[in-house]
């Protein structure tokens, strides 16, 4: 049974997701505030994180931090909700490692269907690279699939599962060119097209990453038009 952890100090809020989650039949947890939030994540590593982001003790940015930043809890999937609606702080919550963002109030149903988005993909993208390989070397950049290993010019890059999950979607496909949304769908598990916003910040931090400029990207070539490609070098 998918465990799932509310994290929200507005308990109307928290009655109207519980009440909604429960008809899956679904394990709930609840956290009322961020502090909480972080000690119950670790300690029951709950499936998915419905995390708010105006919290007491520690906000819900902060709380994506921390866990993002922690071995034991960097892959659960963290969906944001926030009753701010612009640009910058979606963005922000993206850049700090949330996995999707929804806006307050929001529709009980498509909550659902990105939880359930998260558990599918869990771990998974839908275009695999075949289980044998163990390793995926493109010059001096060098992926373990199997270890979640990313080394370039010998040195360790840490990557957030995401950014791992979509450098090595890319770089097992090299040459061919992906739209956002078919990398938003198959790395994140959704197709909502006003969200391919978060493929672009994904792919930044990518750059900025293995990219010896990022400004310059020779890894990773934007198609004018259409999405990304990696390099066939």
């Amino acid at each position: 049974m998918p465990k799932i952890l509310v994290v929200d100090d507005e308990k109307s809020i928290v009655e109207l997701i519980r009440f909604n989650l429960a008809k899956e039949k679904w394990d709930i947890e609840i956290a009322l505030d961020g502090r909480t939030a972080i000690e119950l994540a670790k300690q029951i590593l709950p499936d998915v994180i419905i995390l708010d982001i105006m919290l007491p003790e520690i906000d819900g940015l902060e709380v994506c931090r921390r866990l993002k930043a922690n071995e034991k809890t960097e892959a659960i999937p963290i969906i944001m909700l926030s009753a701010k609606g612009e640009e910058l702080d979606r963005i922000l919550g993206l850049e700090i490692g949330a996995d999707d963002y929804m806006v307050k109030p929001f529709s009980p149903r498509e909550l659902i269907a990105r939880i359930k988005a998260r558990l599918r993909i869990k771990y998974q993208v839908k275009e695999q690279v075949p289980e044998d390989i163990k390793e995926i070397k493109v010059g001096q950049l060098i992926i373990n699939p199997q270890k979640f290993e990313v080394s370039l010019n010998g040195v360790k890059k840490i990557l957030t599962l995401k950014e791992f999950e979509l450098l090595k979607l890319l770089a097992a496909n090299r040459g061919r060119v992906f739209t956002r949304e078919f990398l938003l769908n198959s790395v994140w598990g959704y197709d909502y097209l006003e969200e391919t916003r978060t493929v672009d910040v994904h792919v930044r931090h990518l750059r900025q990453k293995i990219e010896e400029d990022p400004d310059n990207p020779k890894l990773i070539e934007t198609v004018r038009g259409v999405g990304y490609r990696f390099r066939d070098v």
